[in-house]
């Protein structure tokens, strides 16, 4: 049931957050009310989900199926040695749970599919890409510009990251960008290219940001703009995304 309040010890939690004026009690409730999913429990899951649970969120939905292996370790910092073999997913609301446990959390022990994801994002306000893979960003896209859902992308590769914001008050898409997927064998897989540890978790916190800049209401959101950071040259570069028409063919669905 959505509240139109904040308990005490709500209220001693989220202080800091409180105390901005862009913020507010108003805006702690509305995170508190929100309803958000996560795809994927890695290294930009991992940071997504923790920063977002601290701060207050109200319900927060996980879809993973994979388990920790020993290659995670260097970036997914939400796990550790004891966790191997485990889901990911079973692993992440233990760990948060204790961190907030004002949280709900829900798992979803399986991979998204044409059969399964409309009705998932459905039931949610705002979703979270943190997957590694294109064919699953193509299917997240297409599935919330058919709910008229809001999505936060986010991509690494070596020392560099991507940010965007999707489907935003029917901004731009992932197609608007890229408008069909890279042909396979066009690009290198993520687990061949190398990556430094660090970089997921910065574009993760990133991507939790603009989750609460949306649910609250404040601040500029990266609709219409891809935001590039090179950790290597420190360079960060931000292009505006032209709006192309929705009338292209879902091929995802």
């Amino acid at each position: 049931m959505p509240s139109d309040q904040l308990s005490a010890n709500e209220k001693r939690r989220y202080q800091r957050q409180i105390m901005l004026p862009e913020i507010g009690e108003e805006g702690q409730i509305q995170l508190k009310n929100s309803r958000v999913l996560v795809i994927g429990v890695g290294g930009l899951g991992t940071p997504i989900l923790q920063y977002l649970s601290a701060g207050g969120v109200g319900y927060i939905g996980i879809v993973d199926n994979d388990q920790v292996n020993e290659s995670n370790l260097q970036r997914q910092i939400l796990f550790g040695v004891k966790d191997l073999g485990k889901l990911k997913s079973i692993i992440a609301k233990e760990r948060l749970s204790k961190l907030n446990p004002d949280v709900n959390f829900e798992i979803f022990n399986f991979r998204l599919a044409k059969n399964n994801i409309l009705g998932m994002i459905r039931d949610h306000d705002l979703v979270f890409d943190a997957t590694d893979n294109f064919t699953t960003r193509y299917l997240i896209n297409d599935a919330c510009v058919v709910e008229g859902k809001t999505w936060i992308y986010g991509a690494v590769y070596k020392y560099e990251g991507q940010l965007s914001v999707f489907n935003y008050k029917d901004g731009p898409t992932l197609r608007c960008l890229y408008p069909d997927p890279p042909e396979p064998g066009s690009y290198v897989e993520a687990e061949e290219s190398g990556l430094l540890g660090v970089l997921p978790g910065m574009i993760g916190c990133y991507q939790a940001i603009e989750g609460i800049k949306i649910i609250t209401g404040f601040g500029d959101v990266l609709s219409g703009k891809l935001m590039t950071v090179n950790i290597k040259t420190n360079n960060i570069q931000t292009y505006n995304i032209p709006v192309i028409s929705r009338n292209k063919t879902l091929s995802s669905l």
